[in-house]
């Protein structure tokens, strides 16, 4: 009997464990919960980008729906995703924020949004992560929906694109700003 038990154990601690991960291989890792959501932005204060007059605080963000978007000049997927931060500025669609996040050189960020163009109403340097790490951010790029009270709403991870803008993010901020 104990040797038939020594023999079952490990395969059922490996069935088990096997389930597990095939249960997590089903989970969208762009789904992180964040303490955040539903609290107030919490405070932060960061000098303007080189170059800049003014930096990016979290009084800044009360009054109006607005997006927080962290971002880096090291950062591919930043890149990628600026020409559609660009076009919802263009359009006006709702002011955007940005924290520059973790430049080796100071002059990395300025230089990059020259090049590319700035959406950004406001940009704070954030080169010791301190707003990075008030919203909680693992990565980059991350953006926050804020509502007009500074109460952040959602949390997104990863590239914004006219997808998961159009099916997500846009009808959070219509539903805010008619609020």
């Amino acid at each position: 009997m104990i040797k038939r038990l020594a023999f079952l154990t490990p395969i059922l601690v490996l069935g088990v464990l096997a389930i597990w991960f095939t249960l997590g291989l089903g989970r969208d890792p762009s789904r992180i919960p964040s303490v955040l959501i539903d609290q107030p932005v919490p405070e932060f204060s960061l000098s303007p980008l080189q170059g800049y007059a003014r930096g990016f605080s979290n009084k800044d963000l009360v009054g109006k729906v607005s997006l927080v978007n962290i971002f880096g000049s090291w950062c591919y997927a930043c890149l990628a995703e600026h020409p559609f931060l660009m076009q919802l500025t263009k359009d006006k669609v709702l002011p955007i924020y940005g924290i520059d996040w973790r430049e080796t050189d100071r002059t990395s960020g300025p230089r990059w949004l020259k090049r590319q163009g700035n959406p950004y109403l406001l940009v704070g340097d954030d080169p010791k992560s301190r707003g990075a790490i008030a919203f909680g951010v693992s990565g980059a790029p991350e953006s926050f929906i804020v509502d007009k009270a500074g109460i952040i709403r959602y949390k997104h991870i990863g590239v914004i694109n006219a997808a998961n803008w159009k099916a997500t993010l846009l009808p959070i901020v219509q539903k805010l700003v008619r609020q």
